[in-house]
């Protein structure tokens, strides 16, 4: 029973960082129909904006608690990685919206291989160290156990899905997301601008991907150039399985592949000696892809026009 309270609270957490991700996908197509292969890469850019602020944070202002430290780290990731969204819809995809879906497609593929690169170029090749901000003393939860990073990572899913939420279905850019994500051109005559609420979209996407990046570095305690192009890829693969185009399906399908994950890791290894343990735990994301897109192409919550924003 502890083995399974175990990988069930890896599976959250894990689900939790595949959300955050899996929303900035489904936003972006529920109001495009665009596949925005880069939003794994933007959550690389805020894990390298939040570092770069704990080092000069660590610099200026040694005497800091390590939960204000990167609280401050998130919030200053935040509106950097929403420039660069910004910056990627209007330079990269405004002008292909009514381009065969091909051209958007293999545009998200360059600006993804664009990102990188300046990464690299900017941060180097090598792995960088994530500092461990806060207590690494685990918190026993009966009889599995939890660090208080992970903790915080779950809260910090939480309070932002929620507060998503809300954004969409109570205020009036929702109501504009979803009216654009029905009908862009209905929307347009009835005096909704388009292209800010697309803009809008981009960069709430942004500041969740930044989240997730983040905390991304401070569980696994290393960052590199690289390091957005799996959770990016298993974020689709969840925004699928939930329903792409659906925040709510999103949700669900980002949590429910990181209990796949972990469940998989965890037992499936046992059962096959460790020939598909921790070490082959990528495969179960994709091989969910491919069994939803066989059995049920719409997702779980399926596409519901009127809801997918």
């Amino acid at each position: 029973m502890e083995t399974f309270l175990q990988q069930i609270l890896n599976g959250l957490v894990l689900g939790s960082m595949y959300a955050l991700v899996a929303l900035g996908y489904t936003m972006v197509y529920g109001v495009l129909n665009l596949i925005n292969f880069a939003h794994g890469d933007v959550l690389m850019i805020g894990a390298m904006i939040g570092l770069g602020i704990l080092k000069l944070l660590e610099a200026h202002a040694p005497g800091l608690s390590g939960g204000l430290q990167l609280g401050i780290a998130i919030l200053g990731a935040i509106p950097v990685a929403v420039l660069v969204n910004i910056l990627i819809e209007r330079v990269a995809y405004r002008r292909l919206r009514n381009a065969p879906r091909l051209a958007p497609l293999i545009t998200a593929i360059g600006v993804s291989i664009l990102l990188q690169t300046f990464a690299m170029m900017i941060w180097g090749r090598s792995p960088l160290p994530f500092p461990q901000l806060l207590s690494p003393e685990p918190v026993n939860i009966g009889g599995a156990l939890i660090s208080q990073t992970q903790i915080l990572l779950l809260v910090l899913a939480a309070a932002s899905m929620v507060a998503l939420v809300l954004l969409v279905e109570r205020t009036r850019m929702g109501r504009a997301m979803r009216a654009v994500a029905e009908n862009p051109r209905v929307a347009g005559l009835m005096g909704v601008d388009s292209n800010r609420v697309i803009v809008a979209t981009f960069a709430i996407g942004a500041a969740l991907a930044a989240v997730a990046g983040v905390m991304w570095g401070a569980n696994y305690a290393s960052i590199t150039f690289t390091m957005g192009v799996l959770p990016g890829m298993k974020a689709f693969c969840a925004a699928v399985l939930g329903g792409i185009g659906n925040i709510y399906g999103a949700m669900i399908g980002g949590i429910l592949l990181g209990l796949i994950e972990a469940l998989g890791a965890g037992y499936i290894g046992d059962l096959t000696g460790g020939f598909l343990g921790s070490h082959y735990q990528d495969i179960f994301a994709f091989v969910v892809l491919i069994l939803v897109l066989t059995l049920r192409p719409s997702g779980i919550m399926g596409e519901r026009v009127a809801d997918r924003a």
